[in-house]
């Protein structure tokens, strides 16, 4: 291999890294042209393109901004509402337990009143029957009183002020011995 090499040195050979002079004309033409292409047309559409996907990205990255603004507005406005709402209903349960408390007390004072009303009108009623019952006991007491004392004394009582005097001091006598 060293000696190949040495030969292709020494003939004058051109050297096959360097290319011609034609390939290197015709390849700048070339490499002109392309880049006039790129600078003219492909590099202006794809500004563009990028401008618009730039414009698209920070319009959408406002957008996101927006959204999250109106996100977090609203979940501080539900926990806003979501406290009064609690606040309202501890108030609604505070009030419904006076309101228990009230309508107790009151069914209380009622039955109370109604009890005391009951209780003066059995009073009442067993002090009328007490009355009742102490006029006909009297009455039949004195009745048998009188039949009594005439058997005993063998005469008839019949006036009735004469009666009604021994009945009444038979009876005074009676509750005398109590």
């Amino acid at each position: 291999m060293h000696s190949l090499v040495a030969y292709a040195a020494e003939e004058g050979a051109p050297n096959p890294l360097i290319p011609a002079w034609y390939d290197i004309i015709w390849s700048a033409v070339c490499f002109a042209i392309i880049l006039i292409v790129v600078w003219k047309v492909a590099l202006p559409k794809m500004k563009v393109m990028l401008d618009k996907r730039a414009e698209a990205i920070e319009g959408n990255i406002a957008k996101a901004d927006e959204a999250q603004r109106k996100a977090e507005a609203a979940l501080e406005e539900y926990t806003a509402q979501l406290a009064e709402a609690r606040k309202e209903a501890g108030e609604i349960r505070d009030a419904a337990r006076e309101d228990g408390k009230k309508i107790v007390a009151e069914a209380k004072d009622a039955a109370t009143t109604e009890a005391a009303r009951v209780t003066a009108s059995a009073h009442s009623q067993i002090e009328a029957e007490r009355q009742s019952a102490l006029v006909s006991l009297r009455s039949e007491v004195g009745t048998l009183a009188l039949d009594l004392a005439g058997g005993v004394i063998g005469e008839t009582l019949s006036d009735d002020a004469k009666a009604k005097g021994v009945v009444d001091r038979f009876l005074a006598d009676l509750e005398k011995a109590k």
